[in-house]
């Protein structure tokens, strides 16, 4: 037994679903904070909990160079480690590798590399990462793929493409299955439906616990991304969770969830906590503008975060213009409480039928 996917209920293309995993349950559509090196960055465990995220996300090819995933397994897993009792899932490391291209090399085998950390060298092949995620303890491993760089000529799409199929049903093979513990394959194929295709085709074939969509939010726009979702879903499966990786603004979460997207993770809610940037309902904030300077009103008043319901947008202008850590704090959990909130509200839309209203109103306000 792996984890286990439920189907609660359907509006159009959207789902409202139950990801069971060894570590409790996730309500989906759902958000994944981004805790790459086993920290939400400015928030501690209880802070993430307390927003409503069930669901964080570590990293392969961080972990495995500081700590290291021996260190952390004998210290009890990354659960432990980091003190987060719910599921985690762990990217395996191909997108931080794609950016290493002046310190990589590219095999069949694997990947090459030198740490950005101390320049030493190490090898990542779909083996080791399926090795190190389950040191890490993490209730949902990634295959380990490479993502293409955009823009790139076709030829180079589908042979990176190919390499990440093949590398794919390694990573199924070196999967250690059990109770609550699932594996997903990513489908690649940059911009090219009949790539993507290909690709979905072939991992549905190896055979996964779910079904990631990679390659994306990497420079192609909003309008491209949601095309290629239009191309690819349809071919996953039903009874499998479908996750966009790296996505992403408050729009691109509402538009994928209507092509019939469950699961998401980006850094933009932290990142932008940390530079003075507030999502709210009525749109984007930037704290650093004058014009919050004299205003006692609260960032968002339909919020219920610590920000919300103790400071004033004067307050948190002031934190963001001084440099003040506690400014960081404050907008990394509104910010994040924000994102549980919308998905929150798109699965009570899905479960009345409403998503349609939903998401037209939300365009209206942005």
């Amino acid at each position: 037994m792996s984890t286990r996917f439920e189907m609660l209920a359907r509006d159009g293309a959207a789902r409202r679903g139950r990801l069971e995993t060894a570590h409790g349950a996730v309500d989906t559509p759902a958000f994944m904070p981004v805790g790459t090196a086993g920290t939400v960055k400015a928030m501690t465990s209880e802070g993430v909990a307390a927003t409503g995220a069930r669901i964080v996300l570590g990293n392969t090819y961080h972990l495995m160079l500081r700590p290291g995933a021996e260190r952390v397994a004998a210290l009890g897993g990354l659960h432990r480690f980091m003190n987060w009792p719910y599921a985690i899932l762990t990217d395996s490391g191909g997108f931080q590798v794609m950016s290493l291209a002046a310190r990589r090399t590219i095999g069949e085998a694997g990947v090459t590399f030198r740490s950005h950390l101390d320049g030493s060298l190490h090898e990542l092949t779909p083996e080791r990462s399926m090795a190190i995620q389950h040191l890490l303890g993490a209730d949902i491993a990634m295959a380990l793929d490479e993502c293409t760089q955009y823009p790139a000529p076709r030829e180079a799409v589908e042979s990176s493409m190919e390499l990440s199929m093949r590398w794919a049903e390694r990573s199924r093979r070196a999967f250690v299955d059990r109770p609550g513990h699932g594996v997903f394959g990513i489908v690649q194929g940059g911009v090219h439906p009949d790539l993507r295709l290909r690709s979905a085709a072939r991992l549905i074939e190896i055979g996964f616990d779910g079904y990631a969509i990679g390659g994306l939010a990497i420079g192609e726009g909003q309008a491209t991304t949601f095309a290629v979702l239009d191309a690819t879903v349809p071919a996953l499966p039903e009874d499998r969770p479908r996750y966009l990786m790296g996505v992403g603004k408050p729009a691109d979460l509402v538009g994928a969830v209507l092509r019939g997207i469950d699961m998401f993770d980006c850094v933009l809610p932290t990142r932008s906590g940390r530079t003075a940037q507030a999502f709210t309902r009525r749109g984007t904030l930037n704290l650093r503008n004058a014009r919050h300077a004299e205003d006692p009103a609260p960032l968002d008043p339909e919020c219920r975060c610590p920000a919300c319901t103790g400071y004033s947008r004067a307050y948190m202008h002031h934190l963001c213009r001084s440099g003040e850590i506690l400014g960081s704090m404050l907008l990394t959990a509104h910010n994040l409480r924000y994102y549980a909130d919308l998905m929150a509200a798109m699965r009570a839309a899905i479960e009345t039928g409403s998503l349609g209203d939903f998401a037209a109103a939300f365009e209206s306000l942005q």
